[in-house]
């Protein structure tokens, strides 16, 4: 029993890092909660009510400024935004056509609105959906002070239990985001496990894939969060002690599918997985309490075996090396509280402020959603006269974080069909409390609790749950019938067909495009860390370029979110599938192999005429992103020249030191990235020590590079 309760506590824990969305989903519910309480003793219409429970709900789910002061200024904006959108509204309710005229106009404001971060997404949502509650309760002018009331009174409870109740522990959560890496990489070793089992397949391939996935989510999360918690330099140590364990495992994943490859014997593979459940036991959830790796047997038996393989290794020899040195990273990151040395943080550039008015993207959807809301108007009427405000919230629903044409539609997708399994949801939830006003409202707090729990991982199953809560909204206000919610699915289904229509015709914006923008950002963010890096080896700066890979990292992120549209199974071409994944598979090499270098060097490992090498060799691979820089910026022109390969020079001609060595390997590795990423793009690469084909006509001339 307590095997299997730790286990369930385990997969938890690595289900919600830091349990971050349990707190946000609790401080939705328990906002709702205050509110209601406080306005109960009023004895206020059911309808005032519900606007102030739903002003604590959007303002817990919305404000995420990064610090309690910035939430206080934007928790005081969202009143007075909330304000004016519920006195527009119930004007509007009273001049037909101005409701729908300003609902739609809203729905620009809040996708363009996304430009000015964090507060401006806030208060965007939250000027949208404190006008469509009051259109959707019906209310009335008259009822516009004691909504107001209500408003101030949902965005109180919501900050008492912000800077009160629940408020944010910086070092309880950095403990469960620790818990939660640990959880993680466990998840690792057991799909190693899997992996090996079966000989690898497309199955348990993929699930190696994904645990490698939410195990580097971990990472950046315990990046961010130790310099709440920690100083400066014990924060830095932990940042590298978390990658070289990061680096461990993959290399560990990467040995177990080479391996694979090769012909095991049943009593090799059953050693070799014997091994690593093993280890995965060794590994403590909580590491206040629980003793270190190091002070066990296995550990000692480990490293040992690992020690001793040669040049002429063993089957599974690979394997049980690859552990031995997962199992000393894991060891050297526990040790991380007490930091011994670490390089200067590197001095943080300002960030390129965005620009608040411009005709980019952002502005392009802005507008595609005012279009496809105009359309939802008159598709949503044509559906019904009373209810044709869903079909815009779809609209609306669809655009907001949406950065393509393509994530527009797999977002209208996943809404469509949350709506129709929430339908099955609502119908059984209404009937099942018949008319119990109690349980109505507990399972309205559930289905808000399962809302904001899941908002942030499936939009499907969060569409299910608002669904659900509708249907039991209605059968608060005594509305509810099976025809109600069969509109509500047909509003659902004519504003995705609207948002999906505007994005694909009006000035859209393709995946494709919006994904070549991001690939530039991330080749200028390795050009940084390159620079950099040169620097740091050579011995002419001391930086901190841990924090340039996390640069990195974040960049490589974007593209995986972009590039969505093109993996998910919703693309039926197959060869966009594969291209999709061929870009990311090759920028998640770039950024792993940055990780690597970062993890790796030291100040001053590469000097004299060793640094002169070092220059001449980061020159050109700084002179093969400028190529492929040229190359995004014009898809389908003529070539805007060659990427220049290794001429095969060491740069080095004797290396002792295995950190140096594995650093230069990374750089290898990542320079054949560089150019795997080249054919993508059409981009030829020369080999120096071939004779060099023709230079195609009007092909920009690469700057000269000297060979190593």
């Amino acid at each position: 029993m307590n095997h299997f309760r730790t286990a369930a506590l385990d997969r938890f824990a690595a289900a919600d890092p830091g349990l971050v969305r349990l707190r946000l989903a609790g401080s939705a519910v328990l906002g709702i909660v205050l509110a209601v309480a406080a306005l109960l003793p009023a004895h206020v219409p059911l309808t005032v009510t519900l606007v102030g429970a739903i002003a604590a709900m959007m303002t817990a789910f919305t404000v995420n400024d990064p610090t309690p002061g910035g939430q206080a200024v934007t928790l005081g904006l969202a009143f007075l935004t909330g304000a004016a959108s519920i006195t527009v509204a119930s004007l509007g309710s009273a001049v037909a056509p101005l409701d729908s005229i300003v609902f739609v106009l809203l729905i620009f404001v809040a996708v363009y609105a996304q430009r000015f971060g964090a507060r401006g997404t806030a208060l965007g949502s939250i000027a949208f959906f404190l006008f469509f509650f009051p259109m959707f309760l019906q209310a009335h002018v008259k009822q516009v002070p004691q909504l107001l009331m209500a408003l101030g009174v949902g965005v109180l409870a919501n900050a008492v239990v912000r800077f009160v109740l629940l408020r944010h522990n910086a070092a309880a959560e950095f403990l469960r985001v620790r818990r939660a890496f640990r959880a993680r990489l466990g998840a690792v070793v057991r799909a190693t496990e899997a992996y090996l089992a079966v000989n690898g397949s497309e199955r348990t391939r993929k699930q190696l894939r994904t645990a490698l996935a939410r195990l580097h989510e971990c990472v950046l999360l315990i990046e961010d969060a130790a310099p709440d918690v920690v100083d400066a330099r014990a924060a830095d140590v932990l940042r590298r002690r978390a990658i070289e364990v990061e680096l461990a495992v993959g290399w560990l994943a990467i040995t177990v599918q080479r391996t694979c490859s090769d012909e095991l014997t049943a009593e090799v593979r059953d050693d070799l997985i014997a091994r690593l459940a093993r280890f995965r036991a060794l590994m403590e959830r909580d590491p206040r309490e629980l003793p270190l790796i190091s002070e066990t047997g296995e550990y000692s038996r480990m490293l040992v075996e690992g020690s001793r393989i040669g040049e002429h290794a063993a089957p599974g020899d690979g394997v049980r090396k690859a552990l031995a040195e997962l199992a000393l990273a894991d060891d050297r990151a526990q040790r991380a509280a007490a930091p011994e040395y670490t390089e200067d943080p590197l001095e943080e550039d300002e960030a390129e402020p965005t620009p608040k008015f411009a005709y980019d993207n952002r502005t392009r959807s802005a507008i595609q959603a005012v279009v496809g809301g105009g359309l939802a108007v008159l598709g949503g009427e044509l559906v019904s006269h009373q209810r044709w405000y869903w079909a815009v919230l779809t609209v609306f629903v669809v655009f907001i974080g949406a950065s393509s044409a393509g994530a527009t539609f797999v977002k209208g997708v996943r809404r469509l069909g949350g709506t129709l399994i929430g339908i099955v949801g609502g119908v059984l939830l209404a009937l099942l409390v018949g008319g119990n006003t109690a349980a109505t409202l507990a399972l309205i707090l559930v289905c808000v609790f399962g809302m904001v729990y899941t908002a942030r991982v499936s939009q499907v199953v969060m569409a299910f749950f608002v669904t659900s809560m509708l249907g039991l909204l209605y059968s608060l206000l005594g509305t509810f019938s099976l025809e109600v919610l069969w509109i509500r699915v047909a509003e659902t289904a004519v504003g995705a067909a609207a948002g999906i229509l505007a994005a694909v015709v009006i000035v859209p914006v393709r995946t494709r495009s919006v994904m070549l923008d991001d690939i530039a950002a991330v080749l200028d963010e390795l050009e940084e860390f390159l620079e950099h890096t040169r620097g740091l080896l050579a011995g002419e700066e001391n930086v901190n370029i841990i924090e340039l890979s996390r640069d990195l990292d974040r960049s490589v992120e974007q593209v995986r979110t972009t590039i969505e549209p093109l993996t998910h199974p919703v693309n039926l071409r197959s060869a966009r599938r594969d291209y999709g994944w061929h870009v990311l598979t090759t920028l998640e090499t770039i950024a792993f192999r940055a990780r690597h270098v970062a993890a790796r060097a030291q100040p001053g490992q590469l000097t004299g005429t060793d640094a002169d090498r070092l220059r001449r060799f980061t020159g050109r691979l700084l002179a093969n992103i400028d190529v492929l820089r040229k190359a995004l910026n014009a898809p389908g022109g003529p070539t805007p020249g060659t990427l220049v390969r290794d001429d095969g020079t060491p740069v080095s001609d004797r290396v002792d030191a295995a950190e140096t060595r594995a650093v230069l390997s990374s750089l290898s590795h990542l320079d054949e990235a560089l150019v795997s990423l080249g054919r993508v793009f059409g981009v030829e690469a020369t080999d120096p020590r071939a004779q060099a084909p023709p230079r195609p006509a009007g092909a920009a001339r690469l700057p000269a590079t000297p060979p190593l």
